[in-house]
C-alpha cells in the first residue's frame, strides 16, 4: 500500500489516543470493543498518508500496514514524563525551590 485517504479521530475518553481509518472505509472495520474503550469519536482531520511523508508520532511503514492489515490504526497516548510520576526527577528548569514557591504565594497576596 503506498497512499492511503484516511481520516482521524481523537478519543472522547483518553488524552491524546487516536484512531487512523481509511476514509472510503470510515469506522466500519474497527471492532466494538475497541470503540467502547475509545469513546466517541471525533474527527480531527483527514490526511493522505504516503511512505515519503512521515508522522510526527507515529511510524509511517507501520501505520499504512495496519490500515491495509486491519483497517485502523489506534495511536496510543505517549508515557508520561518521569517527572511527571516523580517531580524530584525534573529537569533543573523545572524544580523550584521552597522559597521560589513561597515568594510566588507571597507575591500573589501583595497584588491584591
Amino acid at each position: 500500500m503506498t497512499r492511503v485517504f484516511c481520516s482521524i479521530y481523537k478519543s472522547s475518553k483518553k488524552d491524546e489516543m487516536y484512531l487512523y481509518v481509511p476514509k472510503a472505509s470510515g469506522l466500519k472495520q474497527v471492532p466494538e470493543a475497541l470503540l467502547s474503550v475509545f469513546g466517541t469519536p471525533r474527527h480531527v482531520t483527514d490526511l493522505m498518508l504516503s511512505p515519503e511523508r512521515p508522522l510526527a508520532r507515529a511510524d509511517i511503514a507501520q501505520v499504512l500496514e495496519k490500515l491495509a492489515g486491519e483497517g485502523f490504526y489506534l495511536q496510543m497516548p505517549p508515557p508520561p514524563e518521569p517527572w511527571i510520576v516523580n517531580p524530584d526527577n525534573a529537569p533543573a528548569w523545572r524544580r523550584q525551590t521552597v522559597e521560589e514557591v513561597q515568594e510566588q504565594q507571597d507575591g500573589k497576596g501583595d497584588a491584591s
